[in-house]
C-alpha cells in the first residue's frame, strides 16, 4: 500500500526524551514536529507545558512518558506523574509496565499497575500506550502483556523505550498485532531511523512509531514522491 508524505508524518511520534537535551533542543524539536505536522511530540514530563505551549494552534498533540524508562515506580507515583502530565496539558501518555512484575509473573499487580494510569487518562479525554519493553520479555510474557494491556483499558501497547538493549522488530509487531484485536493500536520505538524502516512496520500493523530521525524521514519521502511524480 503506498502512503503520502503526510499519512507518514501522522504515524510518528517525534521523540524528544533523551536526558541531556537542553529547553532550546526541546523548543526546536517541537518546532520540527509543527513544521512536519506529525502525530505528536513525545516528551519528559517537565517538558510538557512549554511543548504545549509551542505547539498550540497546531495539529500536534503533546505526548508525555510516564514510570520512564524502567517502569518500577509504584503505581500511585505512576498516577501521580501521569496526573501532573495532564494538568500541564499532554493528550498521550506513554508509561512503562513494571517489567520485573511480568517476569515474576505478577499479573495481577501488573494489570492492576495499567489500569490505573488509564483510568486517570480516560477520564481526561487522554490515550495510553503500553510500552512492554520487549527486549527483557519472553515470546510468552510479550503475549501476556500485550493482553493485560488490553484488558486495563490501553489504547496502544508499544515495543519498547528506545533506553534498553533492544528496540522494534518487526516479528515483535507481528506477534504484538496478533495479541491484541483491532480496538489496540500498535507502536514501534527503538531502531526506525530512515523511510524504508517506517514502511516495514507500517507494513505489519504499527500505526505510530517513534522517532527522532523525522526531517530525514520525511525528506526522503518528499524525495521519492518528486521522482515518481517526474518533478523536479
Amino acid at each position: 500500500m503506498e502512503y503520502t508524505c503526510e499519512e507518514i508524518a501522522k504515524m510518528i511520534d517525534h521523540s524528544l526524551l533523551r536526558p541531556e537535551l537542553t529547553e532550546q533542543e526541546i523548543i526546536e524539536g517541537c518546532e520540527i514536529a509543527k513544521k512536519y505536522n506529525v502525530a505528536s511530540v513525545c516528551c519528559r514530563p517537565s517538558d510538557v507545558a512549554l511543548a504545549k505551549k509551542i505547539l498550540a494552534g497546531s495539529e500536534v498533540k503533546v505526548g508525555a512518558v510516564v514510570g520512564f524508562p524502567h517502569g518500577s515506580h509504584r503505581t500511585e507515583t505512576k498516577v501521580f506523574e501521569a496526573e501532573l502530565a495532564l494538568k500541564d496539558g499532554a493528550e498521550e501518555l506513554d508509561m512503562v509496565i513494571h517489567i520485573g512484575k511480568l517476569r515474576s509473573r505478577d499479573f495481577d499487580y501488573v494489570k492492576k499497575d495499567i489500569q490505573a494510569v488509564v483510568e486517570v487518562a480516560h477520564r481526561h479525554g487522554a490515550i495510553v500506550k503500553v510500552i512492554l519493553e520487549n527486549c527483557y520479555l519472553t515470546d510468552e510474557l510479550k503475549q501476556i502483556g500485550c493482553r493485560l494491556a488490553e484488558e486495563a483499558g490501553a489504547d496502544f501497547v508499544k515495543t519498547s523505550t528506545g533506553f534498553a538493549p533492544g528496540g522494534a522488530t518487526i516479528e515483535d509487531l507481528i506477534l504484538m498485532r496478533q495479541s491484541v484485536s483491532p480496538k489496540v493500536q500498535v507502536k514501534a520505538a527503538g531502531g526506525v531511523r530512515d523511510l524504508d524502516a517506517a514502511l516495514r512496520v507500517r507494513e505489519v500493523g504499527a500505526t505510530r512509531f517513534g522517532a527522532t530521525k523525522t526531517v530525514e524521514i520525511l525528506e526522503e519521502c518528499k524525495r521519492r514522491k518528486a521522482q515518481t511524480s517526474g518533478c523536479c
